[in-house]
């Protein structure tokens, strides 16, 4: 989970108050929620704790990232809206008037403001500003598409969107234009299905304002206008919707230096910015090894050797095996994942010290027993021994604080290392020698989607195992969640290996 220090802020302070002239007037502080979608055309202005401002935004930019990911994996809008729906459920739920849910303000509420909240961090930059829109366009539509048909109808009614009815006498005189329209959707030129019928309602926009339509060549064009059937009404809303967000991100960006923001905010808003290079997440050791695997000192180059290690932990281990030493950030990243894979105190200890074999016991004592019993909080302050010691690096963590100098081994091998480099350590260190997959962490890569790299190896890797487990039904949609945590790759890799092992046991099944 991402964390602000919000323990050290005066109680008195914890309620914030968003009724800034730069954003809204008081007068729109009660809002109201008549319907499930929102263009989020007024900013809100109650109150809220500081605690339900950064939750909020975590849980939606959690939504995003995932919702990009399955983008990245070429997934059909079938198959990600399935792959969402449980992760929505969990994160951002919002139900239909129909549902009668006594929960409809609540999520309304939150799902209203966490855009804005989202919409502040990424306004700051032309890159976040447009990779926002996109996946906020995406999550539009997928709510849209899956809205109940008399609340969408009566949403779209409510936008008030200046769009031209077309007149029956100009319907009849474009009457085979229309029609050719409409037969050339029906056979499957632009997927609609539709046929013409000459009391269907047509509209005429601006072609600018449905782009997707035109590219699918669902609209019939005349002097610059775009003519569409009632039945696309989808399209043009989303289509204005992102348009319209796209306009606001600019004012807000031009705003931005202008705001008075309130001091706590401003580190909040810079960290969820960062974590849309891959979102953060929390893993406690205790509660998330796995009680049957066999964790010990002895085991663990068989666990590398079986590829349960993502590429930056089997970078670390090879280094050690091959220095016998590591470097201070190289030990305490790989001594907080093995932390977090099940490994006790006493094993640790026994681990670290065989493999640093070419020094003393006595050297092996003065200068690294205390860091390791400190990292486990054994030993260090009371805050330290009362959090069971430090908790493993996220991705997030890992790809942006403290990049590795010379003779370091810690950090993201997809990020830090050269495509040669990383190309060896995929081939040699984690038999990785498809053409395709190599090529695939390329372009991750010099696109900057290092998570994605890394979760397509894991893949590649456990293609068979993935392959089963979805057609039994052991693992949801949820469950094989986007990989953003070196620990929580050690253990689906486990529990994916072990299935047949494991049959019968709770471990088999995952936490969603």
């Amino acid at each position: 989970m991402l964390r602000s220090n919000v323990s050290r802020i005066d109680p008195k302070r914890r309620n914030l108050d968003h009724r800034k002239k730069q954003f809204a007037e008081a007068a729109y502080k009660d809002t109201g929620y008549p319907h499930r979608l929102n263009f989020y055309s007024t900013p809100p202005t109650a109150d809220i704790t500081i605690e339900q401002f950064e939750q909020w935004a975590i849980d939606r930019l959690r939504i995003l990232a995932e919702l990009e990911a399955c983008s990245f994996r070429n997934k059909t809008p079938a198959e990600t809206a399935s792959h969402m729906k449980p992760l929505l459920d969990k994160y951002l739920p919002l139900d239909t008037n129909s549902s009668s849910s006594s929960q409809l303000f609540a999520q309304r509420q939150k799902d209203h403001y966490s855009h804005f909240i989202l919409r502040l961090a990424f306004a700051s930059t032309e890159d976040l500003r447009r990779r926002f829109t996109r996946v906020e366009t995406m999550l539009f539509r997928m709510r849209l598409n899956t809205d109940d048909g008399r609340e969408r109808t009566a949403f779209i009614n409510s936008l008030n969107l200046d769009w031209e009815t077309v007149s029956d006498d100009e319907k009849r005189e474009l009457a085979s234009e229309l029609a050719a329209t409409a037969a050339f959707n029906k056979k499957g030129g632009g997927g609609g299905g539709q046929s013409y019928e000459e009391d269907q309602t047509w509209c005429k926009v601006d072609w600018t304002r449905v782009p997707e339509l035109v590219e699918q060549r669902r609209v019939f064009l005349q002097q610059g206008y775009a003519y569409v059937p009632a039945r696309e009404q989808q399209a043009m809303v989303v289509s204005e919707f992102s348009s319209r967000l796209e306009r606001q991100l600019e004012l807000t960006a031009r705003a931005l230096p202008r705001l008075d923001e309130d001091d706590r905010l401003t580190p909040i808003l810079a960290h969820l910015s960062k974590n849309f290079i891959t979102p953060d997440a929390s893993y406690v050791g205790t509660s998330s090894a796995i009680s049957s695997a066999d964790i010990s000192a002895r085991n663990i180059d068989t666990l590398v050797a079986n590829h349960h290690f993502p590429a930056c932990m089997s970078h670390l281990h090879r280094t050690l095996r091959r220095d016998a030493h590591l470097k201070h950030y190289g030990r305490l990243q790989y001594t907080l994942f093995l932390k977090g894979i099940g490994l006790n105190l006493e094993e640790c200890l026994l681990f670290w010290r065989q493999s640093f074999s070419k020094i003393t016991d006595d050297t092996f004592n003065k200068e690294y027993r205390y860091n390791v019993r400190h990292t486990y909080g054994d030993v260090g302050g009371d805050s330290n021994r009362r959090g069971g010691g430090y908790s493993p690096y996220s991705c997030q963590k890992i790809l942006t604080e403290h990049p590795p100098g010379p003779g370091e081994a810690h950090g993201c091998p997809y990020r830090h290392f050269n495509m040669e480099n990383l190309q060896t350590l995929l081939q040699q260190g984690m038999g990785v020698t498809d053409r395709g997959v190599l090529n695939g962490v390329k372009e991750d890569k010099e696109k900057q989607k290092f998570h994605m790299a890394c979760n397509r190896v894991f893949e590649h890797l456990h293609k068979e195992e993935l392959k089963k487990a979805k057609d039994d039904g052991i693992m949801t949609a949820a469950q094989l969640e986007t990989i953003v945590h070196p620990n929580e790759y050690f253990k689906r890799s486990y529990l994916l290996k072990n299935m047949g092992k494991m049959s019968g046991q709770g471990d088999v099944k995952m936490e969603g």
